[in-house]
């Protein structure tokens, strides 16, 4: 493996563990009391915010020019097909994150919140998921273990 291919994975390992401890944020806000309203609304807007950043950089480290999902396809094309379901999973989720935050942002009623919670939970698990498809994919393509699950 160059030393370009290294330090690009190098920053893809950081950014993994970034984004791991976002979706623990999220997790974790999602986890206290919802009787609070407003404070438990503000700390998941707050943690959800965080997580959209991290996701949108975790996106342009992947899919961008000379990204990973670039090296992947170029180098192992038997991946391109767990490729194209990591992008579509990528539009997806920043969809889902962005609508979740709007409705924080937006309001909602204390009847709508336990099933938001739901729904968000949910969606963590399918993050947690994604990165782990992602690892594989990268083990898959250049036997490296990215790590940065903390």
């Amino acid at each position: 493996m160059d030393d370009q291919l290294t330090a690009y994975l190098d920053r893809v390992r950081t950014h993994r563990a970034e984004l791991r401890e976002s979706v623990a944020a999220v997790d974790e806000a999602l986890a206290s009391p919802i009787a609070r309203g407003g404070a438990w609304r503000e700390r998941v807007r707050a943690a959800l915010a965080e997580l959209a950043h991290d996701f949108r950089d975790h996106v342009e480290l992947t899919e961008g020019p000379g990204g990973l999902y670039e090296s992947v396809s170029r180098d192992s094309p038997r991946l391109a097909g767990q490729v194209r379901r990591l992008r579509r999973e990528h539009d997806r989720f920043r969809e889902d994150i962005d609508a979740y935050l709007a409705v924080l942002e937006h309001g909602g009623t204390m009847a709508d919140l336990p099933v938001f919670r739901e729904e968000v939970t949910t969606l963590m698990g399918q993050l947690v998921r994604h990165r782990q498809k992602g690892a594989d994919l990268v083990y898959e393509a250049f036997e490296v273990d990215l790590g940065g699950s903390g």
